[in-house]
């Protein structure tokens, strides 16, 4: 058992008496206390020299599981590092106010996206300015809503290219440094966000929970907005990247990563959980201790409403056109960098290459003659 799993097994009823998950949730959380126990069936395998015969658990596959996305991440990487062009690369974090915060809970599925289109939106309507490019870059978005203590932090990771395609489809690179001010990328996201919210707060599109209740009164609405308006909105711009090929490595650090992975987990016990966070305030890292039930919580808050698209792309990568705009730039460049090395690759060949796990060889006599056999939906006695 893990230890995401030994705190499921000590707080999940607890937690389900104090609150009311959705289904998403509900599945989220059996698919996490029974990942890899043999809920899920077995894979077997024999050795065609020994005789000797292994039944592996099969894992749960969840997205929101921390022992499921290491091979579905070089899956990602792999996919992606084909479509890295020679460029700078750079990385833009969109965040909201935490007054925000209740209203977006309250609206997951619809805000989640605003905040793809409004960070989006940004930065393709400023990289087609001249002064500041003057082509359409390449963009991979990533939505994460959590803070290193599991609060409610939603906020877009994108990865930008430094170039991107002019209208008349030639080529057009910025320099070293990232292209679009601070302020002008803060500017206009604010204004983009608050414009889409007033609109939807119009149409009726916004569900208000206790928590926010109040602002369905207009008046409230109008000092709440308006409020939103004098604060200063800050996009992170993170580092650059010497090499481009190092963009992809870097982007596949946010691309699978869930709100907690168990090597933060620094001890459980029957009634609380000790965790490790980064200290802002003074630096380094610090351990913070909750309740079992507590933990869950903040949890739950992170599984995505159903088929949410968490990672999105756009410019020259938006799924309707990337193939060809890639062929154009290729040929531009004179060549395609990387390569997919794992695509049609079968998973045992994905593991040797990618980890240098060759699951034929057989643990007990040390020869090659490990084979799938079969799988078994059962649980085993």
């Amino acid at each position: 058992m893990t230890k995401i799993q030994q705190i499921f097994h000590y707080g999940w009823d607890a937690y389900q008496s104090s609150f009311q998950p959705d289904d998403v949730q509900q599945k989220s959380a059996y698919s996490i206390m029974n990942c890899k126990t043999g809920k899920f069936g077995y894979n077997i395998s024999s050795c065609s020299d020994c005789g000797y015969t292994d039944f592996h658990a099969n894992s749960c596959r969840n997205r929101n599981c921390p022992n499921c996305q290491a091979v579905l991440k070089e899956i990602w990487i792999d996919k992606r590092r084909s479509e890295v062009i020679d460029t700078p690369y750079f990385h833009v974090v969109f965040t909201i106010p935490a007054e925000l915060n209740p209203l977006v809970y309250a609206n997951q599925r619809l805000l989640y996206s605003l905040l793809h289109r409004c960070s989006s939106e940004t930065l393709l309507e400023l990289t087609a300015n001249p002064k500041y490019l003057g082509a359409t870059p390449g963009i991979i978005q990533v939505l994460h809503t959590w803070g290193q203590e599991l609060n409610f932090h939603p906020h877009i990771h994108c990865i930008v290219s430094g170039g991107g395609l002019t209208k008349s489809l030639n080529l057009k690179k910025c320099g070293s440094g990232f292209f679009i001010p601070a302020r002008v990328l803060a500017s206009k996201f604010q204004g983009k966000f608050l414009t889409y919210l007033q609109e939807y707060y119009h149409s009726s599109k916004l569900c208000f929970s206790d928590s926010c209740k109040h602002l369905q009164n207009s008046y409230q609405w109008a000092e709440f907005r308006d409020s939103l308006y004098q604060k200063t909105w800050v996009p992170n711009i993170k580092e650059t990247f010497n090499g481009f090929g190092n963009a992809i490595e870097y982007l596949g650090r946010y691309t699978h990563r869930i709100a907690i992975t168990n090597s933060r987990i620094v001890q459980v016990n029957e009634s609380t959980v000790t965790f490790t966070a980064k200290d802002y305030k003074n630096g380094g890292t610090k351990n913070v201790t909750l309740s079992n039930k507590e933990f869950i919580r903040r949890l739950m808050m992170h599984v995505l409403p159903f088929g949410f698209q968490k990672i999105r792309y756009y410019g020259f990568l938006n799924n309707r056109s990337k193939k060809s705009n890639l062929n154009i730039i290729f040929r531009i460049q004179g060549h395609q960098r990387f390569q997919s090395m794992l695509t049609g690759l079968p998973m045992d060949e994905v593991l040797k290459k990618v980890w240098n796990y060759d699951v034929h060889i057989c643990p007990v006599c040390g020869c090659s003659g490990m084979r799938h056999t079969g799988r078994t939906f059962a649980m085993l006695e």
